[in-house]
């Protein structure tokens, strides 16, 4: 069998042509409709940057009381990652990705009855729950379809979601904050959450009509293009590791070190997404429109970057260095916003540097992890670095915030996040899967 055919299920050859033909039908069937929940996901999440900008002065709360709320999130999101992954693998993708958007939408919602610190701790942490699982779990339900030589493309082109969902939140935040204000005696920042949960409540009913768990149950697929995805399936898990149980997977030191390069990147990504809008308007920017525009900038630049590096990833193979030079060009990039803090138009070509590193680092990443796990370990496991890197997203934002009402200066907490994102990419160069062999030769 040369290079470019596949032996199918039938015992027929498919060219490269038309296995390329099958991949492409599958990208088009659940890619943009996973893109899509991904956008709501992430703005939902990280919405509550854009509302520190009025909620600080009408609730008085401090840095160190969004920074603290911002983290929470992650500790309800931590502590439930895990089961949802395992129950994603029981019940079916479907159903337990629609359950996610369905109440993570309720729970955002929810925030325009926020008062005080305490309802914003408790409605973050339940948000936390109830989105746990859906990024783990919508990388997990890739391995169903993609093989591994071409799954760091296609993780870059979903994980490209946090990018436009920044492209058009930013935008979208600014002018309700600014536009809403006032409207039916709700301030901007209640408008916002209201409005911007309601894609994820209508996404989750979409899910529900649309997506199938697995080719096997894919019937716009017909017998010969099921045998060519099954096939390549089939022939990509030898090799993977199927661990015992949750606890065996655990002391598999492997797991720990993957995990703490992905808390590099988080910590560094939450880093920039909590207080990107304060850092602009910090250099001077005071119109919340303006600075919702600005903050588009970068994540459009990301876009690019994020899908160029995935292409390279599964071209060369060289996993490791693409992941490391990633998180480097982000450490700088981060360092660099300091000097350039009351220099909007400097200030703006960092975050843009940051911006590409940061988020190009996870759809390369998580081509790692894939090709080393398979069935309940790849469940288990990729809900379980998920969930210690997500550790990260904790302490990055409430670090800061902290530091910063601690000094009155932002530049302690900036430095330390990119020393972190350069020890991520040390990390990330020196290590060694499948007994040692270097998952570059994935």
């Amino acid at each position: 069998m040369t290079a470019s055919m596949a032996v199918d299920g039938g015992g027929t050859t498919a060219s490269e042509t038309e296995r390329q033909s099958v991949y492409r039908k599958v990208s088009w069937r659940i890619i943009p409709l996973l893109m899509l929940c991904y956008m709501a996901a992430y703005l939902d999440r990280v919405n509550i940057g854009f509302a520190k900008l009025q909620m600080s002065s009408d609730l008085a709360f401090s840095d160190a009381v969004f920074g603290l709320g911002a983290g929470i999130f992650f500790i309800g999101y931590v502590l439930f990652e895990v089961p949802s992954n395992l129950i994603l693998e029981r019940v079916g993708a479907k159903l337990w990705i629609a359950r996610i958007m369905v109440t993570w939408g309720l729970i955002s919602a929810c925030f325009v009855f926020v008062q005080t610190p305490m309802h914003f701790y408790v409605l973050r942490f339940l948000l936390g729950v109830a989105e746990a699982g859906f990024y783990p779990g919508v990388i997990l339900y890739l391995t169903y379809w993609y093989p591994a030589n071409r799954r760091a493309r296609i993780i870059a082109t979903f994980t490209a979601a946090i990018a436009l969902s920044g492209v058009i939140g930013g935008p979208l935040s600014g002018w309700i904050l600014q536009s809403m204000s006032g409207v039916m005696g709700w301030a901007g920042w209640k408008w916002m959450f209201f409005i911007e949960a309601m894609p994820s409540l209508i996404l989750g009913v979409v899910i529900l009509l649309w997506l199938d768990d697995n080719p096997d149950k894919a019937r716009w697929l017909n017998a010969a293009e099921r045998r060519v995805l099954l096939k390549d399936l089939a022939e990509d898990r030898k090799g993977t590791i199927a661990h015992a149980s949750v606890f065996s997977l655990m002391r598999d030191a492997r797991i720990w070190r993957l995990s703490a390069i992905y808390a590099s990147y988080v910590m560094g990504l939450y880093g920039l997404a909590f207080w990107m809008p304060t850092m602009v308007r910090a250099s001077g920017v005071t119109s919340s429109l303006y600075v919702g525009f600005l903050t588009a900038i970068p994540y459009a630049c990301a876009v690019v970057a994020m899908i160029a590096l995935g292409t390279v990833a599964d071209r060369t193979g060289r996993t490791r260095g693409c992941v490391a030079g990633a998180l480097f060009v982000g450490a700088v990039g981060l360092a660099a916003c300091v000097p350039a803090a009351h220099n909007a138009p400097a200030l703006m070509v960092m975050l843009c540097v940051v911006a590409c590193g940061i988020l190009s680092a996870p759809s390369v990443f998580w081509k790692m992890p894939t090709a080393m796990l398979s069935g309940m370990s790849a469940a288990a496991g990729i809900a379980l670095i998920n969930a210690i890197g997500n550790i990260g997203g904790f302490a990055s934002p409430y670090l800061l915030g902290w530091l910063n009402t601690l000094t009155g200066d932002t530049s302690i907490g900036i430095y330390l996040l990119s020393a972190i994102m350069a020890a991520g990419a040390i990390c990330a160069l020196t290590t060694k899967l499948q007994g040692g062999e270097s998952v570059d030769r994935h």
